[in-house]
């Protein structure tokens, strides 16, 4: 189940993916950093950024720049970089420099092996805010109501 709704998610973001869009910059920043880290492409694969809007528009002669697998391009770590040989004005993900395997496994590797921390960190938080809320209303049922009919009136 959570392995779908992933799936979707990164599929749209990667169909969307707009170097130049700014509301959705902190969501693509975070994917490019994911390709760059794990030294993947796409979800399953390059191919996925097939389905991408710009690339479309521009034959496939642009790739993202952080799933490349060339030296020269670790200096851009986002947004697209153009294919140095235009073949015949069209290209295909097979002729971009780009790491060949997707994401996938990798990103479920991290979550795995982060699992415990991450449970860890919301568990405290949890708890925190149980303690605060016990707290609280403790100190509600603690406050007396002052009697003021005793205060002479002036």
């Amino acid at each position: 189940q959570l392995k779908e709704e992933l799936s979707r998610i990164v599929g749209s973001l990667i169909e969307n993916y707009d170097p130049l869009n700014n509301d959705e910059r902190n969501l693509e920043d975070a994917w490019d950093y994911v390709q760059m880290q794990i030294a993947c492409c796409g979800w399953t694969g390059a191919k996925d950024w097939e389905n991408n809007e710009i690339l479309i528009n521009q034959s496939m002669t642009a790739y993202p720049c952080s799933c490349s697998n060339s030296s020269e391009d670790i200096k851009v770590d986002s947004g697209f970089c153009n294919l140095d040989v235009p073949v015949n004005g069209t290209a295909t993900y097979a002729d971009w420099p780009v790491h060949e395997q997707g994401c996938m496994e990798g990103v479920e590797k991290w979550l795995k092996d982060n699992l415990g921390v991450i449970l860890g960190v919301c568990t405290g938080v949890a708890v925190i805010e149980l303690l605060g809320m016990i707290l609280s209303i403790s100190l509600c049922k603690n406050i007396h109501s002052e009697d003021y009919t005793k205060v002479p009136k002036s």
